[in-house]
């Protein structure tokens, strides 16, 4: 099995790239960011079905568990998997995995509330109890539904406001949803 690959975009298509190693170009289906010409080196997942092999890129061995544990949910196959993580960046993903925050995961195009209810329901113990290591810390207190929930109201998009939403908890642990609000908005405006 392939584990990893170093090479160079040769070419970005949607959702997948071709990444030249040696004179050979594989077919990587990846939720990264890459520019043409860019030198990387992806954590390779094959996925083998009956009428295909394909080969899945993550930049970190903690996007890789990622996706392996999201496709053990069932309904989410690697192609939702790399929806999910094409959407949602992988900190955010685990926070709202950790926190039961479906709303979040229900931003993904084609992921319905069921859907996102579901890979929590499944997926929280493994992640909530630290089973897997991620990188980043827990940053989400419990002010953080409501946080978001205040700034949604307000009209800002959750996919925006999360990770600032999840700086400002983890940074004031102590403070209430009436005083985050406030700090919230002038971090939005950019009057820090």
């Amino acid at each position: 099995m392939i584990g990893k690959l170093q090479g160079i975009v040769d070419y970005i298509g949607d959702g997948f790239i071709i990444l030249l190693v040696h004179d050979v170009g594989y077919k990587v289906y990846t939720p990264e960011y890459l520019a043409k010409g860019a030198t990387v080196v992806l954590w390779i997942e094959t996925i083998v079905r009956e009428d295909s092999i394909r080969l899945f890129g993550f930049g970190s061995i903690a996007a890789q568990n990622l996706f392996n544990q999201l496709t053990t949910v069932s309904g989410v196959g690697p192609k939702v998997a790399l929806s999910i993580m094409s959407t949602i960046k992988t900190d955010t993903l685990m926070s709202a995995i950790a926190t039961g925050d479906a709303k979040t995961i229900a931003t993904t195009p084609g992921v319905g509330k069921k859907v996102a209810e579901k890979i929590i329901v499944e997926l929280k113990s493994k992640i909530g109890g630290g089973s897997f290591d991620f990188g980043g810390g827990d940053t989400a207190g419990g002010a953080l539904p409501d946080l978001l929930a205040a700034l949604e109201a307000l009209g800002y998009r959750r996919l925006d406001i999360i990770d600032m939403a999840q700086k400002l908890v983890a940074d004031n642990p102590n403070a209430d949803v009436a005083t985050l609000v406030p700090i919230a908005l002038k971090h939005i405006s950019g009057n820090k």
